[in-house]
């Protein structure tokens, strides 16, 4: 039970079970907890980086190096533990790429600021620093960055390549390879508004199936439905094919209110039944005269009409998902139709290819050779089920980091240089800023060295010798050099062309900054677990759930 003293009366606060860490102890917790999310991913980072191993409560194993899908599968809760996932998840929306990056900054600026509180420097003080430093570093970085433009392809798919370097999966003769193709679908769905570019990543499907080899991943240019055709008697493959997508039911519909027919004699019965297919046959006439050879329904095709559309030889696929048929609409150039009654020919769509194929067992419908596809799909195939999911994890990454840098239209070089060379530079304003201010500038510049550090223990490197050498050469005006990890040996990254988007550096360094600040702030942890409600009534103590275990 949480109580104080006023003047030597007790003065009880909160119910039974709570509990509460206060001032520089709360301060503390937070930022042993924040540390040690970092920690446990730290070892992930870059192409040498290890991967973890997760089971589920249900004996689910994940298998990854990617940061965000450990985070995601680690299942923590403590609130700091959370706020540090949070990061993980921007990042991933926001940049695509990075996620270990941000996670393992932000636990690194926790540690730096424990040295500072125990140095008597006040919160308030390291998150001025902090923000100052924070602001500084976005700023450098612009004046760090190069061009690059959708016509720079090489480009391009160097800063693929380099995203998907960390999987295991995408290592060797794959990584070219598959970093060609991510690009061609970027450019393929991007689209210039106003003078910019922007990418939506929704319309790069990735469809993957167990089987073959990750070297059989291939870009579609269609769309790639997990559906089968739904009556044998239909054709399986058909060319220059035109399209109808129905967003309606080639069904009877039941009457909104409640109606009963009563049938006295078996005539009725039978024109009933004949009524009945007369309406089916009249739906798949209205498609039929359109000159559709293809349907895509998202709800259900009758028994009957399947029949009729097998005999007019058109191929159809029911129950497709909303999102496919927007995908086949931006792909083929059909527009989704609500009633049948609307359908024309001007609303169809055009695909060089429908074929339904055999895939590991598995029946799906390949729509493909579509002219001008707004909408592609990559379908990843991998020996194994945990090496298809890495490999699914490896193109979004190398999707979103290709997307984030046509849109920001700037990269700069990887391998520690950038993060080496920020640092040189804060500790130079760390003098321009003066006060207390300026010890938490140079915490946030050392804490920035962690990548390069990182990346130097996972191929093997002395962590100090390699950061010595490196400080030392940017201060002759090297900015480029930083740890070739594949080599093990500190090299010039943009002549070995290790380039990253610079928003995916950007969103990282202000999300570790915003965390650390939030977690800085914090002096008092309240954990309510108050009492269960006494039985016959609502009327208990109990408190909100906040675990801190």
């Amino acid at each position: 039970m949480q109580q104080g003293q006023l003047g030597g009366q007790q003065v009880i606060m909160l119910p039974e079970g709570s509990n509460r860490i206060l001032g520089r102890d709360a301060q503390r917790t937070n930022i042993a907890v924040g540390y040690a999310v970092a920690s446990a991913i730290k070892s992930t980072l870059g192409p040498r980086g290890m991967d973890k191993m997760m089971v589920s409560e249900l004996g689910d194993i994940v298998i990854t190096n990617d940061g965000a899908t450990i985070l995601k599968e680690m299942n923590v809760e403590h609130p700091a533990a959370k706020m540090m996932v949070e990061i993980a998840k921007t990042q991933d929306e926001e940049a695509g790429d990075g996620t270990t990056s941000a996670v393992v900054i932000a636990g690194e600026l926790l540690k730096k600021s424990i040295d500072l509180l125990d140095q008597d420097v006040h919160a308030s003080t390291i998150i001025r620093g902090y923000k100052l430093a924070s602001h500084k570093a976005v700023e450098l970085l612009g004046e760090l960055s190069e061009k690059v433009t959708v016509k720079d392809k090489q480009r391009l798919e160097e800063i693929a390549q380099i995203s998907m370097g960390s999987k295991t999966v995408t290592s060797g003769g794959n990584n070219e390879a598959l970093a060609k193709l991510i690009v061609n679908a970027v450019l393929q769905v991007a689209e210039e508004k106003g003078g910019k570019v922007t990418v939506d990543k929704d319309y790069i499907k990735i469809e993957k199936k167990q089987g073959g080899d990750v070297s059989q991943t291939v870009l579609i240019n269609g769309v790639l439905i997990d559906k089968e055709v739904v009556h044998p008697g239909m054709p399986k493959m058909l060319q220059n094919a035109k399209i109808a997508l129905l967003d309606s039911a080639l069904e009877i519909e039941k009457t909104e209110t409640d109606a009963r027919i009563s049938i006295t004699s078996p005539e009725q019965m039978t024109a009933f039944l004949e009524q009945e297919e007369k309406m089916l046959k009249d739906m798949v006439d209205k498609v039929a005269k359109t000159g559709a050879n293809v349907l895509f329904c998202q709800k259900g095709i009758d028994d009957v009409a399947q029949h009729y559309l097998a005999k007019k030889g058109v191929l159809a696929c029911r129950r497709v998902k909303k999102s496919d048929m927007e995908k086949l609409a931006r792909a083929t150039g059909a527009r989704v139709i609500t009633t049948l009654e609307d359908l024309n020919v001007k609303d169809l769509g055009h695909a060089g290819l429908v074929e339904e194929r055999k895939i590991a067992g598995e029946q799906m419908t390949f729509v493909e050779k579509c002219k001008e596809a707004k909408s592609v799909t990559i379908f990843v195939r991998g020996g194994t089920e945990h090496v298809v999911d890495e490999a699914e994890r490896a193109m979004v990454d190398g999707i979103g980091a290709v997307r984030s840098a046509i849109e920001e239209g700037s990269f700069t070089t990887g391998g520690g240089s950038i993060e080496i060379e920020l640092a040189n530079r804060l500790r130079k304003y760390a003098i321009e800023v003066g006060g207390r201010e300026q010890l938490a500038v140079t915490a946030f510049a050392e804490a920035l060295e962690v990548i390069p550090r990182t990346l130097a223990e996972s191929c093997g490197l002395d962590s100090i010798d390699t950061l010595v050498e490196l400080r030392s050469k940017h201060e002759k005006g090297q900015k480029t050099l930083g740890v070739a990890v594949l080599e093990g040996k500190i090299g010039d990254m943009k002549a070995a062309h290790v380039i990253e988007p610079v928003r995916v550096k950007r969103q990282a360094l202000q999300s570790a900054s915003e965390v650390t600040e939030m977690i800085l702030r914090i002096d008092d942890i309240i954990a309510a677990r108050g009492r269960p409600a006494p039985a016959g009534g609502p009327g208990g103590m109990g408190g909100g759930g906040m675990d801190m275990d």
